[in-house]
């Protein structure tokens, strides 16, 4: 994904991600920043599987004393990023001379474009399976209180429509991705970090065939899977150092979990002429997205100020 100010101040903003810092980025090695991560996305993932349960990962039980593993792996995480920072190899970076809540994207200026900015562009994006709710009735139900009352009753719907997202986008971006910034380009940022998070989605194999489904159904399952979470983890980096806010690609991870992946399927069997207004909408929604992706992260709009600095 091309970053429009990754090689180049554009406007009033320069990249200030240690890689375009210049001498500084030069003594920070990866080594460190990258067996952190590694130990952090080991530690997000061992902890749901801590306790010992006969039950699916969709049973209320399994669902509860996970969400009790990414509160906890939550609290502690940000010790990585810190540690690192301020008394480790990223001691060299100018991003040890913000606040350990301002790398992790965990501040007040700019929250309000940070709700609203990413979550309207993922919007975009999903412009065709959203046209496709919307022929099939699914938007009536999104207007009915009592659809929200329920979901928000549902421990399945909380776990993937808050808990999930918060806690993955908090370890992996908010707290992987400052120790990356110290000794990346922006580019090598977005294409690297996101591997820790398709990496930690492959223990779902073990789930596949613990249901017995079979060793090549599984495999071929859990290796998609690894395909678009990591897809998805480029989105998400580039929403995070654009923006400075964690918020922005909670947001956008919660609008993919509830949209899911696209309904290629049930597109190529709609009749005529209505498939070929789906698949207009589809790629109208990718054009659109794609021009509209470096307008609505402008760092200014979120006074990104921590990986984006005022240019000298």
């Amino acid at each position: 994904m091309e970053d429009p100010v990754a090689d180049e101040c554009s406007g009033d903003l320069c990249p200030a991600s240690a890689a375009a810092a210049g001498a500084a980025a030069a003594e920070v090695p990866c080594v460190s920043a990258v067996l952190l991560c590694c130990s952090l996305g080991l530690l997000y993932v061992g902890s749901l599987y801590v306790w010992r349960s006969g039950f699916s990962r969709d049973h209320p039980a399994t669902i509860r004393r996970r969400f009790v593993s990414v509160l906890l792996v939550s609290l502690v995480s940000p010790l990585f990023p810190h540690l690192y920072l301020q008394y480790g190899p990223g001691r060299a970076s100018p991003l040890a001379d913000h606040s350990i809540w301002q790398v992790m994207g965990l501040r007040l200026s700019g929250l309000l474009p940070a709700l609203l900015l990413p979550y309207l562009l993922t919007a975009v994006l999903f412009l065709g399976p959203l046209v496709q709710q919307y022929h099939v009735g699914h938007w009536n139900i999104y207007l009915e209180p009592m659809y929200w009352w329920q979901s928000l009753r549902n421990l399945v719907w909380v776990r993937n429509h808050i808990v999930a997202p918060f806690s993955e986008e908090f370890t992996f971006r908010a707290c992987m991705v400052p120790m990356l910034a110290t000794c990346m380009s922006p580019q090598q940022l977005y294409f690297c970090a996101p591997l820790f998070f398709g990496i930690a989605h492959l223990h779902h194999l073990m789930e596949r065939l613990s249901q017995r489904q079979g060793v090549l159904n599984a495999l071929a399952a859990s290796l998609f899977q690894f395909a678009y979470t990591t897809v998805f983890g480029v989105y998400s980096a580039y929403l995070f150092v654009r923006t400075g806010h964690m918020t922005a690609p909670f947001m956008a991870h919660a609008f993919c979990n509830h949209m899911g992946f696209p309904d290629v399927t049930g597109l190529l069997a709609e009749p005529e002429p209505r498939r070929a207004k789906l698949v207009l909408a589809y790629v109208t929604g990718l054009v659109v997205w794609y021009l509209l992706l470096g307008a609505l992260t402008t760092p200014a709009v979120y006074g990104n100020t921590v990986y984006y600095s005022a240019a000298v």
